[in-house]
């Protein structure tokens, strides 16, 4: 079973920064993709930044964030984070963290979200 849980959002001012994590398992890191999504109020689903499963873990961070945001692992495989620098009021969104099985290109699970609000 994949759990995924996030946490780490909250109000921050323009040009603060902000670290969510994704709490999951070393199972679900040495078999899934994780990624980071965000989706404001009346706005689709962004894709933001994902790290591969296994000792690689090779990671990518979407054109549109990259300089400001970056995504990592812990050592112990439990916890995937999303660094988030010179956060934007355009930034306020929920934030999701979501698994992709490999050879697949679909994310199947996903956590519950964590707010993040960028105050002007």
């Amino acid at each position: 079973q994949v759990q995924l849980v996030e946490s780490g959002g909250g109000l921050v001012q323009t040009g603060g920064s902000l670290r969510l994590s994704c709490a999951t398992s070393a199972r679900t890191l040495s078999l899934y993709t994780v990624g980071w999504f965000r989706q404001a109020p009346g706005q689709e689903r962004e894709f933001l930044a994902a790290i591969a499963r296994g000792g690689a873990a090779a990671s990518y961070v979407e054109d549109s964030v990259k300089g400001r945001f970056s995504i990592s692992r812990d050592k112990s495989w439990n916890t995937v984070f999303l660094q988030m620098n010179s956060l934007k009021p355009e930034d306020t969104a929920v934030y999701y963290c979501a698994a992709k099985p490999a050879g697949t290109t679909s994310y199947t699970h996903w956590g519950q979200g964590t707010q993040v609000t960028v105050s002007s």
